[in-house]
């Protein structure tokens, strides 16, 4: 039994007496005690290493309370088990030395076996919730096909993956297929994970803003359905589209136990499009985080109050920048837990 359970109670949509709270990317960078691993080992290493990934994981519950943990892992995980070279490069990010550029490349793409190929992961969750000890509930996640794709296909990160966005539209049916194959792998990782003992998902659409709500509707939002629709009755599904407001409504409907907001959108709206049925999780611009921590703890009021304590999840719009002070980072998290109406 969970003994802090306020993050699973507002994802049922339960009453609380205050939100839960938690940061994407909480497990990271701008902790000292993480930069410290990351100087001794690669980012991959400490992906791949179940010790070190628990290690991380814990990290904020310990050093600044979050009502949650989120493993440490990268979404890129999944192309690397399936056969797609993928580097972390320092001071540069994502690197696919061979990018996916056509049928035949997507083709060539074997099946993949993501309990075997990403065993480590599993073990690292395991371990994680050994380390927990049910202080809190821990969340798994994937990265959404499309976003994916976006990494393999344009080769790097980019702010507008023009060669991803290309390849859809010059090549739809290789792109179609690659997203498929994508899916079917996250699907089967994520079932994986929740049989290793996550209590919830979180599916990360990161690009999905990039695209037009039309082309949304066809090379992003198919696959994040049909990864709702596989594990919703196994465990709660959070969505979160970055610059995907669009999409709201459309996802409220699918059965997802809540849906991400990102900092450009108000409460009232985010809530007029959902229909207030169901849990919205976000929405405070991560570089607010550099405020003096008064004004942090002012804006995290007012934005509780808009947002209200019922089937809401404080947290950031995206996520924690690497040079926000700790102790930013804990005036956000304890002015969620000082919460007052």
């Amino acid at each position: 039994m969970i003994k802090n359970d306020l993050f699973l109670k507002a994802l049922k949509g339960e009453s609380v007496s205050r939100p839960p709270v938690w940061m994407m990317r909480q497990a990271g960078r701008y902790l000292p005690d993480f930069m410290k691993l990351k100087m001794e080992y690669d980012f991959f290493t400490r992906c791949q290493t179940p010790e070190l990934a628990a290690e991380i994981t814990v990290m904020p519950i310990h050093q600044i309370g979050t009502d949650a943990a989120i493993l440490f892992s990268d979404i890129l995980v999944i192309p690397q088990a399936m056969g797609i070279e993928v580097q972390m490069k320092p001071d540069f990010g994502p690197f696919v030395p061979n990018p996916i550029r056509n049928m035949q490349m997507v083709a060539n793409i074997p099946p993949t076996d993501a309990k075997e190929a990403l065993k480590y992961v599993y073990d690292a969750i395991k371990l994680t919730k050994q380390m927990l000890n049910d202080e809190v509930p821990l969340i798994g996640f994937a990265g959404s096909p499309w976003t994916i794709l976006c990494y393999v296909v344009e080769g790097r990160g980019s702010k507008t993956f023009d060669k991803a966005k290309g390849f859809c539209f010059e090549n739809p049916e290789a792109a179609h297929l690659l997203l498929q194959k994508i899916t079917d792998v996250t699907i089967d990782y994520l079932k994986e994970k929740v049989k290793a003992g996550v209590d919830a998902i979180q599916v990360f659409d990161s690009w999905g803003g990039l695209l037009s709500p039309k082309d949304y509707q066809e090379f992003s939002m198919p696959y994040i359905n049909q990864i709702t629709k596989a594990l919703k009755d196994l465990t709660p599904v959070i969505v979160f589209g970055k610059g995907c407001w669009f999409a709201l409504e459309d996802y409220a409907q699918t059965g997802v136990s809540a849906l991400g907001v990102d900092w450009t959108l108000n409460a009232d709206v985010a809530r007029k499009l959902t229909d207030n049925k169901i849990t919205l999780q976000g929405n405070f611009d991560p570089a607010r985080l550099l405020s003096p921590i008064p004004k942090i703890k002012s804006m995290v009021k007012e934005m509780i109050d808009a947002f209200g304590t019922d089937r809401y999840i404080a947290n950031l719009g995206h996520g924690i920048l690497p040079n926000i002070p700790v102790d930013h980072a804990k005036a956000f998290v304890d002015a969620v837990k000082e919460y007052e109406e």
